[in-house]
């Protein structure tokens, strides 16, 4: 069977299970181009979230990474939730556990906890207010009052929201080893070769490539941005799955990632196949304790109230 055949009768079959399951299919703008295509919503973490807390489906197919199955379940304790492939981890959310966290928030007793929405369900539980890349300075900007502000676990968005808040942060000394491979030779390399193009940053790149930029946005308002903006081309420095999404929504305009090492190994291990079990055999499921969400979903209410 060629190649293409064989995707479209995996997408005709998935369609028909999503329909006798009445589930949804969340795809992160990271995934794989087939993923994205066979998704009903594409977004950020958060994003797609509360996409499913808001449908009336009761199974929420996740393609994303572990943390990400973990909010929506927090999100939408009704419904099922399942990870096609349950070992797709995070490696940022995994530099930081509950206890790390405690053991800081002993150190430094009288500040407030921001921790990224990149954290398990168990450090989410020990923060009093959640961010995203795309919030993270005006949640900074809302604890005024704070004598110290903990900002969990990326060091590069911590610094970002420093310098754009002018509050110092106690940041935890987590990354993205997908954003780190950007280096500031890849921005410069990428202008050269297109001097009309607009830099595109995420946050969780390194504080030289933000500086190189002309915009730092999470992937979300990346694809907000692009849409309304005049400009034809542009230089996308983060993971390399936003490029298709990004072309695929505006084929008149041109973008070249900045380095095609970008990859994320782990929002790279869903796959067609691996939605279609999930649907068929209804596993793998995601689930958190009542416990960990109730204190979990404080953190994320008290983000949104904003």
């Amino acid at each position: 069977m060629k190649p293409d055949l064989h995707i479209q009768k995996l997408a005709e079959r998935i369609q028909e299970l999503k329909k006798e399951r009445k589930a949804v299919i969340l795809a992160h703008n990271y995934q794989m181009p087939e993923v994205q295509d066979i998704a009903d919503y594409r977004g950020d973490s958060l994003e797609l979230s509360r996409m499913a807390a808001k449908s009336d489906a009761k199974v929420i197919v996740f393609c994303g990474v572990y943390f990400m199955a973990e909010t929506a379940s927090i999100l939408s304790p009704d419904k099922t939730v399942l990870m096609p492939d349950k070992s797709a981890g995070c490696p940022l959310a995994n530099m930081i556990t509950a206890e790390d966290l405690r053991e800081l928030k002993r150190r430094h007793p009288k500040a407030v906890v921001v921790g990224y929405v990149n954290t398990s369900a168990e450090v989410k539980a020990e923060i009093d207010i959640c961010c995203t890349s795309s919030n993270a300075v005006n949640v900074v900007l809302s604890l005024k009052d704070a004598e110290e502000i903990i900002f969990v676990p990326d060091k590069y968005l911590a610094d970002f929201a420093s310098k754009r808040t002018g509050r110092r942060l106690i940041a935890w000394d987590g990354y993205c080893p997908t954003h780190v491979k950007i280096l500031p030779e890849d921005i410069v390399r990428s202008i050269r070769l297109h001097p009309h193009a607009k830099v595109i940053a995420h946050p969780e790149c390194t504080s030289e490539v933000v500086a190189l930029a002309d915009e730092t946005l999470s992937t979300g308002k990346t694809c907000d941005y692009v849409r309304k903006s005049d400009t034809k081309e542009f230089i996308i420095a983060t993971e390399v799955g936003l490029v298709y999404r990004l072309q695929k929504d505006n084929p008149g305009k041109k973008f070249y990632p900045a380095s095609e090492l970008a990859v994320c190994p782990n929002m790279k291990r869903t796959n067609l196949e691996k939605v279609l079990w999930s649907l068929e055999e209804m596993k793998d499921e995601v689930r958190v304790s009542d416990e960990i969400r109730r204190k979990a979903k404080k953190a994320i209410d008290a983000m949104l109230a904003l």
